[in-house]
């Protein structure tokens, strides 16, 4: 049965971590957009399709299109932060989570880039030089796996012979849960 729970904490922590990294990078627009005066036409997070913010005006694009990514490493980083600090015992969740949304992140500005495609492409539009991109990369995507690193025992790898907290597990499959109701509900493609 232990190897059940791993499988579900594996991939409903996968999954979650896709639609939560959609989730909060589309926020970071979104926020930005409304700080500056635009306004936000629609917001797709649907599970089947790559997630993004159309924007009916928007007087600051190089502002909101950075903001997603910015938003989109910082916030999972505070949320993680605050869970170490408090010592919560399914930090590792959020651990894990804040990596992957360095990691997802850096790599869709840096390689964006190179074929100036979604977010990077605007970014370069708008005047970004193609390095800060690539700096964005340099920084995000390494710190990602950093944070990776020496997580596996709490998935059920190495010593751990498929052990995982339960509690954990159940509490991610709800969270993929959520966040897929959550996309089909906000959205169309």
């Amino acid at each position: 049965m232990a190897r059940v729970h791993q499988g579900v904490l594996i991939v409903s922590t996968l999954l979650a971590s896709w639609l939560g990294m959609q989730a909060v990078h589309e926020a970071g627009h979104v926020l930005a957009a409304r700080a500056t005066g635009g306004v936000v036409e629609r917001v797709v997070l649907h599970p089947l399709t790559i997630s993004r913010t159309d924007l009916a005006e928007n007087p600051r694009p190089l502002l909101v299109v950075w903001a997603g990514p910015l938003f989109g490493v910082a916030a999972p980083l505070l949320a993680w932060g605050i869970a170490w600090f408090l010592r919560w015992e399914g930090a590792f969740l959020l651990r894990f989570f804040a990596g992957f949304c360095l990691v997802a992140n850096g790599l869709y500005i840096a390689l964006g880039s190179f074929g100036r495609i979604g977010d990077a492409g605007d970014m370069i539009r708008h005047g970004a030089p193609a390095w800060w991109l690539w700096l964005f990369g340099l920084v995000t995507v390494p710190a990602g796996l950093w944070l990776w690193h020496g997580q596996g025992r709490h998935f059920g790898f190495g010593t751990a012979h498929g052990r995982v907290n339960r509690t954990a597990a159940y509490i991610m499959l709800a969270a993929c849960v959520i966040l897929l109701a959550l996309g089909l509900g906000i959205g169309g493609r």
